[in-house]
């Protein structure tokens, strides 16, 4: 980069006596031997401390804090030094605003010291100070484009956290409602089971309930007999019971057995004796009948 023009008359002045009389000799040359040795700031110290104020004083003043590279003091002696060379005065003006790279205010007071004077060195100042501008906004573009980018770039990825971020809470929601569904299969299936035992325990108390009952009943008709048992005399002799006849009946009743036709003629012939005797008294001869028996009959017994 091409290096800033400045343009400086103090060397020159020191030596007028323009600031006072002769007892600011000494401080006058205390401030040029401060100002070659480069201590900038010491030697517009001892300027200013002159009684004296005049635009040249302020002016050196200002070229001495712009050496020092304290611009705003600068500044501020040039802007009272009005008197001096105007176009010497507005150059170093304008260098002042370019160290500050405010290249707006520079590159105006350039153009202003331009049209008080035409100056191959301001005009050198002012080309570098439109350059330096130029290249401030390319860059300010540049680092605009790249914040761009960077915000661009940080929507995406908070734009993707966002999304992984709702997909993890969707995951979390999907999870717990599983394991809640889950849960509230395991307490159903639980429940269920629970009401299953308790159906079964019921069932079995139920059926023990009814074993009991049927025991109970049984020992009771076991201590009825028993009791029944116990009222018969111990010194009674069991009664024996006729035998019945195969077939009869449970009142000890003969059964009716069918007659053959033999049998059936005998039973009416003997009614019809019985009937025609009448009053008569019964023979006491016993007619024996049996089933298929045939008594021989005496022809020389009567009946009567």
């Amino acid at each position: 980069m091409k290096k800033l023009i400045i343009l400086f008359t103090i060397p020159y002045v020191l030596f007028t006596f323009l600031y006072g009389g002769i007892t600011d000799f000494k401080t006058i040359e205390n401030a040029k031997k401060a100002y070659d040795s480069k201590a900038y700031t010491k030697s517009a110290a001892l300027l200013g401390g002159l009684e004296s104020k005049t635009p040249q004083k302020e002016y050196d003043i200002g070229n001495a804090y712009y050496k020092a590279g304290k611009y705003d003091a600068a500044l501020k002696a040039y802007t009272q030094a009005e008197g001096v060379d105007e176009h010497q005065r507005l150059h170093n003006v304008g260098n002042s605003y370019f160290q500050k790279k405010k290249w707006d205010k520079a590159i105006e007071t350039y153009e202003k010291a331009l049209k008080i004077k035409e100056d191959k060195d301001t005009r050198f100042n002012l080309e570098l100070a439109k350059k330096m501008k130029k290249k401030q906004e390319e860059k300010k573009k540049k680092q605009q484009k790249k914040d761009q980018k960077k915000k661009k770039n940080n929507k995406k990825k908070n734009d993707k956290k966002k999304q992984n971020k709702n997909k993890q809470n969707k995951d979390q929601k999907k999870n717990k409602d599983q394991q809640k569904k889950k849960d509230q299969n395991k307490q159903n299936k639980k429940q269920d089971q629970n009401k299953q035992n308790k159906k079964k325990s019921d069932q079995k108390k139920k059926d023990q309930k009814k074993q009991d009952q049927k025991k109970q009943n049984g020992q009771k008709k076991k201590d009825e007999k028993k009791k029944e048992g116990n009222k018969k005399p111990s010194n009674s002799k069991k009664e024996k019971k006729p035998k019945e006849k195969k077939g009869d009946k449970t009142s000890g009743e003969p059964k009716k057995q069918k007659m053959s036709k033999a049998q059936k003629l005998k039973a009416q012939e003997l009614k019809r004796l019985l009937k025609k005797m009448g009053a008569k008294k019964t023979p006491t001869m016993i007619y024996q009948m049996g089933e298929n028996k045939k008594h021989k009959r005496d022809d020389n017994v009567k009946p009567w």
